[in-house]
This record gives structure tokens, C-alpha cells and sequence, in this order.
């Protein structure tokens, strides 16, 4: 079985996501009863685009979120180091790039904004990548993020971790056709750090004003923060 670390393997970890590509929206709706819809809007409404900017959706997968993003008018570009994850999304009209955060194919301050939505924690070197990230943003630009978080109220941070991420497992176990991924992805969902850590994981990371909000209980969390401004 795939364990979860942060030492993770980027040849591992998108060998997983090539191979659970073809049901993985399907396996995600089931799993978070169809919350992802509610959290790609919420996420959207963070990032505050419209026309004429351009938004950077990194470990995008498929394509789902860059879709939803580009509602707002905004040029949005997907990126993802998983070919198969792409591949799966070819049918959305939204342009595609293969790219390891670590290691962006793109130019300095080339967009508005980037986002980030339940991939963050696969990365092999979080603060790195958020560093990287950060070099194709304008300064004053815009970081946000949406993961899995801690649940602030004990009773549901108990049930969350004791129950519910059994019936994910359960789920993607029957739903995926890699049992083992929604195996890791479980794991790295209990090994990821709470709201406050986070946040002091992209400040340290170069990024000022970062804040966030809990969603669902905070079972999940969209932080945001920004670039500084030149000179400040």
C-alpha cells in the first residue's frame, strides 16, 4: 500500500494520479457528497478575477477547477505535472500545460493570480513550490488555496478523523480503479498541518497577508495571501 509522507516521490506520486485519472472527478464527488462543487465556487469567489487577468490553476488535474475559474471571464490555464490527470481533461475548453511546481515553464510575473486546490499537499517540497509560484505572480498578485484542514470543534475533528476518513478510503476503494491512491491520499489528508501551520508555511514562504477560512466545519480551508508589492 502507498503511504503518505513528505517525502514524497514526483515520479510516484504522478504515476498514481495517471492511473486514477479516469474516474477521479466521478471518485471525488462521491467521496465529498458532492461538497467539491461547493468548494470550487467558494474558491473562485476568493480569487476575485475577471477579464483580462490571468490565473495560473496549478495541479489542476483535469481541468474541473480551471473550468469553473474561467467563469469569471479570466485567461486560465491548467497545470499539472500528471499527463494523465491532462488527458482526462482534454474535452474542457481550457488550455493545458504539463509543469512540475517545482520547476514552472513559465516566465516571471506572468499572472494575476494562482490557485491551488487539493494538491498542495503531493508536492515533494511545499515551501519551495510556493516560492516557485510565487515567481510567476506579479508583485501584488494573488495566492490562494484550498485544501483539507483541521476541523476547528472537537466532536467533528473526532468523528473526522476516526470516521470519516475510513468511509473516504472505503469509497475510493470502490469507486477508483487504484485503491491504494485513495489509500495515500487518506493518509495524507491526517498528515497535513492544521490552518495556522499553513499559513505560517506561506509566510515563510515570501507571501504577506495571508489569511484563510474555514469551510464545512474546516474540514477544508481556503488560504490567501499575496505577493509584495516591489520595494516594500
Amino acid at each position: 500500500m502507498a503511504r503518505a509522507s513528505l517525502d514524497k516521490d514526483p515520479r510516484d506520486v504522478a504515476a498514481m494520479f495517471d492511473d486514477v485519472a479516469k474516474r477521479y472527478d466521478r471518485a471525488n464527488s462521491v467521496m465529498t457528497l458532492g461538497f467539491d462543487r461547493r468548494w470550487r465556487i467558494a474558491t473562485g469567489q476568493a480569487l476575485d478575477m475577471g477579464p483580462g487577468q490571468k490565473v495560473l490553476d496549478l495541479a489542476a488535474g483535469t481541468g474541473v477547477s480551471t473550468e469553473e475559474y474561467a467563469r469569471s471571464g479570466a485567461w486560465c490555464v491548467a497545470a499539472d505535472f500528471s499527463i494523465g490527470m491532462l488527458r482526462g481533461g482534454a474535452h474542457r475548453e481550457v488550455p493545458m500545460v504539463a509543469a512540475d511546481a517545482l520547476r514552472l515553464p513559465f516566465a516571471d510575473e506572468s499572472f494575476d493570480a494562482a490557485t491551488i486546490s487539493f494538491g498542495v499537499r503531493n508536492f515533494v517540497d511545499t515551501k519551495a513550490a510556493l516560492t516557485e509560484i510565487a515567481r510567476v505572480v506579479r508583485p501584488g498578485g494573488r495566492l490562494v488555496i484550498c485544501e483539507v484542514s483541521t476541523p476547528t470543534f472537537g466532536p467533528i475533528r473526532f468523528l473526522h478523523r476516526a470516521v470519516v476518513l475510513r468511509v473516504l478510503t472505503w469509497l475510493g476503494r470502490r469507486v477508483s480503479s487504484n485503491p491504494e491512491a485513495y489509500a495515500y491520499l487518506a493518509e495524507s489528508m491526517l498528515n497535513w498541518p492544521d490552518q495556522r501551520r499553513f499559513g505560517e508555511m506561506i509566510a515563510e514562504s515570501g507571501w504577506v497577508g495571508v489569511e484563510w477560512l474555514n469551510l464545512t466545519f474546516g474540514v477544508v480551508a481556503i488560504h490567501r495571501a499575496r505577493k509584495p508589492e516591489a520595494g516594500s
